[in-house]
């Protein structure tokens, strides 16, 4: 029961790009197509997945036996850093186009506070390894979620007649201001 509470808590209740603010800038960069959504999703949760697990593992075995946890920080962010470049050749050989597609994003997954984020929320919550896991597979999966409806939306607005003054980042960010406070409605689940 304890894994379902903290994967629909990370997935939902407390989503890292709606309710916890982290990972805004590809939200807002990669949102405006669906099919770039996806696979940003997918590029986010491969590595924030392997960088979890990287990052418990140099944490546990590494940096606290070591008296090192003030290194904490620097060593997350090599490891992810290194885990980018290497979805970054991943991708460029097996899907061209969709490397294409997330052009100066994918680099960006590098910088991406979400990841980070989560290598460190975990290590706060005093997560075990498989509950570390549980909690970045549904962090990912609740960014991707996020992430998709909110280009679903923005192409749908694309559709419609808005005020010029709205058009672009505007109506972009009251729409992402909106579907914030739909996720509120999931507070209480876990």
């Amino acid at each position: 029961m304890n894994y379902f509470v903290i994967f629909l808590g990370a997935m939902l209740v407390n989503n890292i790009v709606l309710v916890q603010f982290l990972g805004i800038c590809p939200f807002l960069g990669v949102s405006s197509r669906i099919s770039t959504a996806i696979g940003m999703g997918l590029a986010v949760m491969f590595v924030m997945t392997i960088a979890t697990i990287a990052a418990y593992l140099i944490q546990v075995f590494l940096l606290v036996p070591l008296s090192l946890e003030f290194l904490q920080t620097v060593a997350f962010i090599l490891v992810i850093a290194s885990l980018v470049q290497l979805v970054d050749i991943v991708m460029k050989k097996v899907s061209p186009p969709l490397h294409r597609a997330l052009g100066v994003f994918l680099p960006l997954i590098t910088t991406n506070c979400a990841i980070l984020g989560v290598a460190l929320l975990i290590m706060n919550r005093e997560y075990n390894l498989a509950e570390s896991i549980v909690f970045a597979i549904a962090s990912a999966l609740g960014f991707a979620l996020a992430l998709f409806i909110f280009a679903g939306l923005r192409e749908q607005l694309e559709l419609y007649d808005v005020p010029k003054a709205m058009q672009g980042a505007p109506i972009a960010l009251v729409t992402a201001g909106l579907l914030a406070l739909a996720f509120m409605g999931f507070a209480g689940l876990a």
